[in-house]
């Protein structure tokens, strides 16, 4: 036999004896990973003697390149084998720092808790009911009459431009406030009447910090004989005093709004300050809050209603916004977030 063959097959054989000996010592899947690398790899060991079988006679190449391939064979098996049992411990450590003793009694169910929104609004509707107020609810997508019309907007008001209102195809809209309920109560129920319509609606804004395309409101009606800005102020006060959990100081500022006619801007004295003036109320003392008024004959009088025997209050009023102060709510898109985090604090 030629020493060039005697020389092969030993170098084979020892080649195969050193790499079982790393593997059986190697410490983890990367110790296997260089074993491959070297041996097996592309430009390995073996690569470099199978480029020497062509100096061979034929018969020695036959019986070199079978002993080639069976130690290739050999250690691919062993590989594979050493990759396994690393395998094996890896998941036998992780079912132990995984254990769980299933003796032990199982946790009770993860307690949940009302969105601050709804606590907000089912505290008010409380409130309201306690002083004869029907909670009333209304569509979501409204038609223009109930939505712009009966509550004497013009035609030509900016609330109904596309920039502000999100109208639907075929004339209908999503509502942009509560108030079509106040519309529709008036028109089944007729006076006298009291009334709350809390509900989902509509804007056509940019969403940041402070603005939501969809939020929540509250609106609010009484209407009756002899009903005066004073009743307006005690239900306001009520209300406030209610939602804070103190006595509150309001004052009225005269405000437009079409549907209400006098208009006025509630505000309420800062509850950061007392009046005194900081970054909340802006120096002034005072935080614009709801709108509300007097409701406007016209309104009275598209919904049946005869203004020279009846009249009434109304009233408008942010949940979302009312949420994020009583709350200290620094941005408005957490509301809508679903964000486990942040809701399991209320």
């Amino acid at each position: 036999m030629p020493e060039s063959t005697v020389s092969l097959e030993s170098t084979l054989n020892e080649l195969e004896a050193s790499a079982r000996a790393r593997l059986e010592a190697a410490a983890g899947p990367e110790d296997l990973e260089s074993v491959r690398v070297e041996v097996l790899g592309r430009k390995g060991t073996l690569a470099q003697i199978s480029k020497q079988l062509g100096r061979l006679a034929p018969a020695e190449r036959a019986r070199v390149g079978k002993l080639l391939n069976a130690v290739k064979a050999s250690l691919e098996a062993a590989i594979e084998t050493s990759k396994a049992r690393f395998e094996q411990q890896a998941l036998a450590a992780r079912l132990d720092a995984e254990w769980v003793d299933l003796t032990l009694p199982a946790p009770g169910p993860r307690p949940g808790s009302l969105h601050p929104i709804t606590q907000i609004q089912r505290e008010i509707e409380d409130l309201f009911t306690s002083m004869g107020f029907a909670v009333l609810d209304g569509p979501e997508v409204e038609t223009e009459y109930h939505n712009f019309d009966a509550l004497n907007i013009p035609p030509d008001h900016p609330a109904r431009d596309m920039q502000d209102t999100f109208w639907i195809v075929g004339g209908n809209l999503l509502r942009t406030h509560t108030s079509p309920v106040q519309v529709r109560g008036m028109e089944r129920f007729g006076p006298p009447l009291r009334m709350i319509a809390p509900g989902r609606v509509f804007r056509n804004e940019e969403v940041d910090a402070s603005h939501e395309h969809t939020f929540y409101q509250l609106e609010g009606m009484m209407i009756d004989r002899d009903v005066s800005v004073a009743h307006l102020i005690y239900f306001m006060k009520r209300l406030l005093s209610h939602i804070f959990k103190r006595d509150v100081t309001v004052r009225l500022r005269p405000g437009y709004f079409p549907f209400v006619e006098p208009g006025f801007e509630l505000d309420i004295q800062c509850l950061i300050c007392g009046g005194a003036g900081c970054p909340v109320c802006k120096q002034g003392g005072w935080v614009e809050l709801l709108p509300c008024g007097l409701v406007h004959p016209n309104v009275l009088r598209i919904s049946g209603i005869d203004p020279d025997e009846w009249n009434g209050f109304a009233f408008g009023l942010g949940l979302t916004r009312l949420a994020m102060m009583r709350y200290g709510i620094d941005d408005i898109r957490l509301l809508q977030s679903g964000d486990l985090r942040f809701l399991q604090q209320f």
